[in-house]
């Protein structure tokens, strides 16, 4: 199957006309939509047929399926880690589960990609197949020095074998960006490795959160869906400088895109 790959530095969804249901029912439309694109997924995983290539299309289906009920995605800087010729460390904030199912089809058609991700991930019924099939870096959450190393080793043999890295370094996915809750695991890996870091900000919250399953919230078509990537970093000294430069771009992003939610109201 040929991977379907966003060409160009920008990518922003085409306007199109929604049905009865996709306006009224966007979360249900949705979902149905979603079901279906995990359960032939992990079909294929748990046969081994589910290649970097099928990852990326799935991906892209999900992309699809939340344009379908409106949600309109901006992404920008994809030429920053196009144009890269070595793996590198992608570190952003994490509002929510639309960038975990997204991001493929933006990074992966153009490298090879995993993800660091919770333990519980890769056990989860059903996608866990589709999760273990990507080979991530997983961590407990529970002992924060078990996960460091884990990181700092999983992710280094990775990125050296030529897999860029995902990660998102908070404490928990939230629609408000803490920079306390920003640790700097993803810098110590990138230092360890001497791989660049690529800065992504996020602003997501189209996907809400759920009450009782976290992933699966409500879906607001009205909250428009923005990807920024940054100018790749290389990492001196202990990498302060660095994370903050990290913070910085998300958090100026981020204010960018509220005043033009704002102005627009």
């Amino acid at each position: 199957m040929e991977t379907v790959k966003l060409e160009g530095d920008t990518y922003n969804t085409a306007p199109r006309r929604l049905s009865f249901l996709e306006r009224t029912l966007p979360s249900l439309v949705f979902y149905l939509d979603v079901i279906s694109i995990v359960v032939r997924a992990s079909r294929k995983a748990k046969r081994n047929r589910y290649d970097t290539s099928e990852w990326c299309n799935s991906s892209i289906e999900v992309l699809r399926a939340l344009e379908r009920v409106g949600v309109r995605l901006e992404v920008t800087g994809m030429n920053f880690f196009k144009k890269l010729d070595v793996p590198c460390v992608f570190i952003g904030n994490h509002m929510s589960t639309f960038e975990t199912f997204v991001l493929p089809t933006i990074i992966g058609p153009f490298r090879e990609t995993t993800f660091v991700v919770k333990q519980n991930l890769v056990d989860y019924p059903v996608f866990k197949y589709v999760m273990r099939s990507r080979n991530p870096v997983t961590v407990g959450r529970a002992k924060p020095r078990d996960d460091l190393k884990a990181v700092l080793e999983g992710g280094t043999e990775k990125l050296h074998a030529g897999t860029s890295i995902v990660i998102f370094p908070q404490t928990t996915r939230t629609p408000a960006f803490d920079p306390g809750q920003f640790n700097t695991i993803g810098v110590k890996l990138a230092k360890k490795a001497g791989a660049p870091v690529v800065p992504i900000a996020l602003k997501t919250d189209a996907w809400g959160t759920g009450t009782y399953l976290k992933d699966y919230g409500r879906i607001a078509p009205s909250r428009k869906a923005h990807i920024a990537f940054g100018e790749p970093l290389r990492i001196k000294d202990r990498g302060a400088e660095e994370h903050q430069k990290i913070i910085e771009f998300i958090i100026g992003k981020l204010a960018e895109w509220n005043k033009e939610t704002t102005a627009k109201k």
